[in-house]
């Protein structure tokens, strides 16, 4: 490899990646990729306690020679070995630790357990695996197009994709549209959930029929759902504050009007950027409640009442009953929702296209929508017009580093505030 090729570039931003590639050629996504997540499994088989610095030493000999000038079949060959090895290594380890008749019996039965998990993990590595992996290839080629892929044609490497989303104005006001509605639907709908969970777990009288009532939104097509709530806020000849013989002003300011408010202009064209995200959030909010009412009244029922027993004959208030001894009780379950709600609201498609169509917005409003998502805007250059694979997977990427680093977030957190 020549390094002084290096020194010559004046691209800083795709120079480093564009020779790197091209030293490896086309198959570079195998020599690199590839061995370090065959490194990362053979150190999450072999990081224990004891075994420390072993799992260490087969975590960084993949990816040293992932970083070398050799054939890529070389680097898949000794990481796949590598990876192999530490896996009997570990079952060789657990064996002479268990010491037990029983241990052995189960590691010679293994073959069976992997002989039935074989059809799920070769539809995983087709339809999952390798997926992400071809995101990421294409995430870094510059000027990607399949039907000239499928022609022979071959493409720099470098972060030309990754540029165009981080300056694009529509991306922007995708993610703050995204964030907007993760941060005010989450939280929102949790406590929610977790007041209607408290409230269906103290009744007796018709429980059963109310769960199925809460339930059924989480059994309903999304989009559908969407239609509906967007008839329910739908505005038809609204000129100013006066309303026409034949216009219809929708479900829900009909119920404004009756308590002499005037109507407002939801979703329909003209409408404010603060209306829209007023039915967003109450759609989302509604369409999430199911799921996190179902989990929270789980972990509800298996608490003992003891501790509520105790808490009665001490004369303690049900509020202080709740936030005392239900809330951390139930700590693993919130966690659990809250987690699975960040991720659910960083991945919001459906619920824009219900409400507003293929449009992402109002009419007449900005290019790509104004209330685009993340998710959105990776669609927008997977189909239509400006179909550029690599940017869609740049933004691709981008979310799930963005998801990533909120759910780590939250797990740091849960570990001092959850209670097991």
């Amino acid at each position: 490899m020549n390094y002084s090729v290096f020194l010559t570039e004046t691209d800083s931003s795709s120079s480093f990646l564009s020779v790197l590639f091209q030293n490896w050629g086309e198959d570079w996504i195998y020599h690199c990729l590839f061995p370090l997540l065959l490194a990362v499994l053979a150190y999450l088989v072999l990081s224990n306690k004891r075994h420390k610095s072993l799992a260490w030493a087969f975590l960084l000999v993949p990816v040293v020679l992932s970083l070398l000038p050799v054939p890529s079949m070389v680097c898949m060959v000794v990481s796949i070995a590598a990876a192999v090895l530490s896996y009997l290594l570990f079952a060789d380890f657990t064996k002479k630790d268990s010491g037990t008749s029983s241990g052995m019996v189960e590691s010679k039965q293994q073959w069976k357990a992997w002989l039935y998990l074989a059809p799920a993990i070769v539809l995983l590595l087709v339809f999952t695996v390798w997926p992400i992996i071809n995101t990421v290839k294409m995430a870094f080629m510059e000027g990607y197009d399949s039907l000239a892929a499928l022609g022979g044609n071959t493409f720099s490497y470098g972060m030309a994709n990754f540029n165009t989303v981080n300056s694009s104005a529509t991306f922007l006001r995708a993610m703050k549209n995204t964030l907007l509605l993760t941060v005010l639907t989450v939280p929102i709908s949790t406590v929610l959930a977790l007041l209607i969970a408290v409230a269906l777990n103290s009744i007796k009288f018709l429980q059963k029929p109310l769960q199925t009532i809460f339930f059924l939104p989480y059994v309903t097509n999304s989009i559908a759902i969407g239609m509906v709530f967007s008839a329910m806020f739908n505005v038809i000849n609204l000129d100013g504050t006066s309303v026409g013989v034949n216009s219809t002003v929708g479900i829900m300011n009909n119920i404004l009007m009756f308590f002499g408010f005037d109507p407002v202009n939801w979703i329909g064209q003209g409408s404010s950027y603060a209306a829209n995200v007023t039915v967003m959030v109450i759609y989302i909010v509604w369409n999430a409640l199911p799921f996190k009412i179902l989990v929270l009244l789980g972990g509800l029922q298996g608490i003992s009442k003891q501790y509520y027993d105790a808490a009665k004959i001490d004369g303690t208030s049900r509020a202080r009953i709740l936030w005392r001894i239900t809330v951390p009780l139930l700590s693993p379950m919130l966690t659990y929702v809250v987690i699975t709600g960040f991720i659910g609201g960083f991945k919001e498609y459906s619920s824009v296209v219900g409400i507003f169509g293929d449009t992402m917005g109002p009419p007449a409003g900005l290019s790509g929508g104004t209330m685009n998502t993340m998710v959105g805007y990776i669609y927008n250059y997977m189909s239509g017009a400006q179909v550029k694979y690599g940017v869609a997977s740049a933004g691709a990427l981008i979310l799930f580093a963005l998801i990533f680093v909120v759910t780590m977030i939250n797990l740091q957190v849960s570990k001092e505030r959850t209670h097991y």
